[in-house]
């Protein structure tokens, strides 16, 4: 008789995308089904306010803010949803290495749920997607949630 794997520690990655939304529907399933924890995380992409002439730190407040909001509407769709440990956590960095490295390495994750892309097709195209490089460089299992076929929509 095989042993099951059960994952205990889930994190999912969101950033507003339809993608990444699918991907939160999948990992609230999976932590669900493995009565696991969830950890739903969001990165603010630093590198987004250093081209801004003079720093505006009202901005990165409104930017803070309204990431605040959707995560708190995340994290009551989870807990509406039956999982029974949820947590939200909103980052400040780049999103490859928080997302594949940093968190999951603090928060003891197994299991990294991603959607197929993001938001950004420009750094896509230039330098590979975080999904990618997450895919590549995490120590976790990770759970890659394409939106044609994820059954979810």
């Amino acid at each position: 008789m095989t042993k099951q794997y059960q994952y205990k520690h889930i994190q999912v990655a969101v950033d507003g995308s339809k993608e990444a939304d699918l991907a939160f529907k999948k990992a609230v399933t999976v932590a669900k089904h493995m009565n696991a924890s969830l950890e739903i995380l969001h990165v603010i992409d630093t590198r987004s306010f250093q081209n801004v002439s003079s720093f505006d730190s009202a901005m990165v407040e409104q930017v803070s803010n309204d990431a605040k909001k959707k995560m708190e509407k995340y994290y009551q769709s989870a807990q509406d949803s039956g999982v029974k440990e949820v947590h939200y956590s909103i980052e400040f960095g780049s999103p490859k290495t928080i997302i594949s490295r940093e968190f999951p390495k603090k928060h003891d994750i197994d299991l990294i749920v991603v959607g197929a892309t993001g938001l950004n097709a420009v750094e896509r195209l230039l330098i590979g997607s975080v999904t990618e490089y997450v895919t590549r460089t995490a120590d976790c299992d990770i759970l890659v949630v394409r939106h044609n076929k994820a059954g979810l929509d």
